[in-house]
């Protein structure tokens, strides 16, 4: 689109040669995004961002895994079952993204890795929360630049859940011996 738009005269080549660099340093879909908004409309967009679906996990249980899109913002309910949120395939729209999680006699689970940061509060009444991230010896920290999951609760005698996976001791000996 941008070479597109650079061969029509929407974008000079300096202007367009500038993009093309912000778009490999993107570390971030939502970066991406930016970089083509004033081309074309939203319909036409390469990348389309939608933010609108909550997720609710109400007397079940509802999983979002794999490689999925997260918005900047998300809505999360938990109303008497579970909701899982595994963020180590997806792909953050934002550098900070913030989950405005409900839970009531619930759980939510959110499974993150070591490269993002993740900030958690909110109000709790009978309720906990739990999770490795203030654990974590300070060696184990993501980098200053890392993505930021801010989950702002509101729970009602149900529990969120912050999980990190451990590596393996074997995965790291293969590495190791690979390298």
């Amino acid at each position: 689109m941008l070479t597109q738009a650079a061969g029509d005269g929407r974008l000079t080549l300096g202007e367009q040669a500038e993009r093309v660099e912000r778009a490999y340093r993107a570390r971030t879909l939502g970066e991406l995004a930016a970089l083509t908004a004033d081309l074309a409309a939203a319909s036409a967009q390469p990348i389309r961002l939608d933010g609108r679906r909550p997720v609710a996990g109400i007397f079940g249980r509802e999983r979002r895994e794999g490689r999925w899109v997260v918005p900047d913002r998300l809505a999360v309910t938990a109303v008497f079952g579970e909701v899982v949120l595994d963020m180590r395939e997806a792909i953050l729209q934002s550098g900070r993204v913030t989950v405005f999680a409900t839970v009531l006699g619930g759980t939510l689970q959110l499974i993150v890795p070591e490269t993002v940061e993740v900030e958690l509060t909110g109000t709790t009444v009978l309720s906990r929360k739990s999770g490795r991230e203030s654990h974590r010896p300070p060696a184990a920290r993501a980098a200053p630049d890392a993505p930021v999951i801010e989950v702002r609760a509101v729970a009602f005698g149900g529990r969120v859940k912050i999980v990190r996976p451990r590596r393996s001791r074997w995965r790291e000996a293969l590495s190791r011996r690979r390298s």
